[in-house]
Order: structure tokens, then sequence, then C-alpha cells
């Protein structure tokens, strides 16, 4: 058949005024036929003139596209189509190097995340909970060791990066599971543009938050310009409202315990004092009545019932001031954290002090596992450089799949694990001949 007898993606796209991902579920879902002609997906003009006559209409067309949305999408050179990275050929296999375990998961495999990834769909698809992915940051350099040992590679820069990343995101949504979430760690040079392509994959409606992150200290560059000393994290759900989120409160400082609760108890500690009224007036209620001698102040009434006072009382939990004024006492070790907001300081540490570049602080790992897995889920980093995400998840009794095509990070993981009694099965992946 002539190769003007086909048509491609982006043609099928602007004929029916939809989008490439529209047109890409049509062929997910068998309701119009593509073929692979070299690397590309092509629909014959016979196939795509039958779907056009089963889904022809009398009514008005609903487009979706004229549909109010807040996705974007970038367009560039070498764009691939979704269909392709999800259902593209892929011949290749797992092979063992070390076995230390029975389980099915808390495993290392090295090689190309992209085709390993692929392949987990074939075990894990709808499975992981939780991904944290920190990925090259597109700066076009090479990263070493402090022993001038070649750890990864950032060559990859602009659309290429992008497409890099959006080719993984893809497979990363396949794998995660209906309450699953996925946290990427980016530099601000290029985040803006890794958000776009995240509302692309993930759709704009399940983005959470955009967290800003303090990594060093405060910089004196000599150039015009502020400052840069903070990167950012995406974070994105599979399904909004259905992802696993356990609201982890952030603990008190000794600074902030002390702003908040300055007074001292010789029987319940740091405290402070509320008042035991509040606005409003009880016209006949227990709450606008007499206790021990006092009425509430005017327009006021008591916060709880009069019985709750005599027994706050009886606790010593009502402070007498000199002049008969009782007030509330508010224990601190009754506090229950606060909210955690989308400003962290969590700063990595120098080269000398880790064994990997970009090694990230073992806290902030901990504050994402715990707030968005359970015990017993499974978390994925496809860019598992030393193994922190893996080994936190460890930890905190999560199942953990880590992948990276790094001798340096296989070998940092391998003698990590082993000095601290990890138990890890490596992998490879081969690619058939």
């Amino acid at each position: 058949m002539l190769q003007s007898n086909f048509l491609t993606v982006e043609q099928v796209a602007d004929n029916l005024q939809v989008t490439r991902q529209t047109v890409s579920k049509y062929i997910r879902s068998c309701e119009l036929n593509a073929v692979k002609i070299n690397k590309s997906y092509r629909i014959t003009v016979d196939d795509f003139e039958s779907f056009l006559n089963k889904n022809s209409t009398t009514e008005e067309p609903q487009v979706a596209y004229l549909r109010r949305t807040k996705n974007c999408f970038l367009e560039y050179s070498d764009k691939s189509d979704e269909f392709e990275i999800l259902y593209g050929l892929e011949n290749g296999q797992f092979k063992s190097i070390e076995t230390n375990h029975k389980k099915d998961n808390n495993k290392f495999i090295f090689g190309d995340n992209l085709l390993v990834l692929k392949k987990l769909l074939d075990t894990h698809k709808s499975k992981i909970d939780l991904v944290y992915i920190d990925p090259p940051f597109g700066t076009g350099q090479n990263f070493n060791s402090i022993d001038d040992d070649n750890a990864y590679s950032d060559k990859l820069i602009d659309s290429e990066f992008l497409e890099f990343l959006r080719k993984r995101l893809f497979i990363l949504r396949e794998l995660l599971s209906e309450q699953g979430s996925i946290y990427l760690h980016i530099d601000k040079k290029i985040g803006h543009y890794v958000k776009i392509i995240m509302d692309e994959v993930f759709g704009h409606k399940n983005f959470i938050n955009d967290i800003t992150r303090i990594k060093c200290n405060p910089k004196n560059f000599a150039r015009n310009a502020y400052g840069n000393y903070t990167d950012m994290i995406l974070y994105y759900a599979k399904n909004r409202d259905k992802q696993i989120w356990n609201d982890v409160k952030e603990s008190m400082s000794k600074a902030k315990r002390e702003e908040l609760f300055p007074k001292k108890h010789p029987k319940f500690g740091h405290y402070t004092t509320n008042p035991i009224h509040a606005p409003g007036k009880t016209i006949d209620g227990d709450t606008g009545m007499e206790w021990k001698g006092l009425m509430p102040p005017k327009g006021r009434h008591w916060r709880y019932s009069r019985k709750v006072l005599d027994e706050l009382d009886y606790l010593g939990l009502i402070e007498w001031s000199s002049n008969g004024n009782p007030r509330k006492i508010v224990k601190a070790k009754d506090h229950k954290g606060f909210k955690i907001q989308d400003l962290w300081e969590f700063k990595d540490k120098g080269l000398s002090y880790v064994d990997y570049p970009t090694q990230k602080n073992y806290d902030l790992l901990e504050r994402i596992i715990k707030n968005s897995s359970n015990e017993n889920s499974i978390v994925l980093d496809c860019f598992a450089g030393s193994g922190s995400t893996l080994k936190v998840s460890n930890s905190l009794d999560r199942e953990w799949i880590g992948i990276d095509n790094s001798n340096h990070s296989l070998n940092v993981i391998k003698d990590t694990f082993k000095n601290e009694n990890i138990l890890c099965n490596f992998y490879e992946y081969n690619t058939l001949s």
C-alpha cells in the first residue's frame, strides 16, 4: 500500500479536531485500527473513513477540545504519541544478579528505566502506591562522585529532556494504583515546563501541590539576579481525592514551643492559657448561667457546660488569676502538630558527606513516604541514585523497587545495603536478540 494511503496520528487528530491523546485512546480501545510503520503508528485512509462512518451523527457533535479545560500541551519536534510510548515493542527480560530474599519486591533493577518500566507493566500495572523521582535536571553536564567516578549523565537538554521525561511519566501513570501518587523533584529552570508535561500526562485536575524546597544556604552570586537556593517538587495523584493521604503533622520546634507555650507548670510542663468564654450571649442555656460565683462577661457565654468546667477545675486545668479571672490551661504536650505547608527546608549535604551527587535528605523522603503511602505499599524510584528512597521506604516497612542505569549507583546501593543489612534482590535488564 502506498504511503499516501496512510494518515499519521497528527493528521487524524487535525481532521477530528481533537488532541493526539484522544486519537490514542481510540486506538487503544480498538475503535480505530492502527499499524506500525518504522517507528510510528499510521492509520489507513479506509480505516479512518470507516471510523467516521461508524461515529457519524445527525446531531451537533460535541467536540472535546472546545470544552473549558486547564490542560495545556507543549509542542516540539519528535514528540512521540502516547499510544506508541505505551504499546511500542518491548523486547527484553530481567536477569538475576544477586538474590538475598524471596519477596517479589524490595529489588533494584539495573538498566534503562524506560525499558525496565515497560517490562514492569507485565507484573506491576496499577500496583504502585507511590513514585518519587529526582531525575536529571537537564543541565547538559556529567556528575561525578567525590572519587571522580562518573555517577550519572545529564546531557539531555530542552525538548529532548522533556520528551525523555514525558515517555517515562506515561508509563509511571500506568504503574500507579488507583490510590497512587507521584512526587517529581526538579530544578526551577525547567520545572514549569515539566508541570505542563505532567498536566498532559496526569491531567490538571490531579495536580495537588507545587512544593518549594530550600536546598542550601543563601548564595551570594556576582551575577545580576536574585540568589537561587530553592528547587521544586511537583505532586500529582492518579485520581485526586482517592490518593493515600495520611496528613502527617509537622512537630513543634523548641523555639515554637517557647513562643506558643511560654509558661511552665510543675506538673503539666510547658503550657499557655485560653479564655473559657466566647462571643455570643446565651439567654436560657447552661453556658449563660453563673459558675463559681461568676457570670460570663457581657455579650459572651461559657465555652463549656458548667459540668465540664467543674471537671477541668477539679483536674487543675483552670488557672485563676490574682483577681479571680479563670482561664483554661492548654498543655504543649497535647499539641497535635502543625499542618505541613508547601515550603520545606531540607538542605542537601555537601558532596564530601554523601555517597552520591544530588543525594536527598532522608527527612524529606520520610515526610513524602509517610504522607502518601501505607505500610506494605510499593514505593518506586526509577532514578534511584544512592538508593535513599529505597532505604527510607525499607525503614518505614514499605515495599520498594529501584531502577538506575549507572554503575556507580549499583555499586553504592550494593555496598550500603550490605553494610546496613537491607535485603535486596538485584537484577539487570537484558534486551533479547
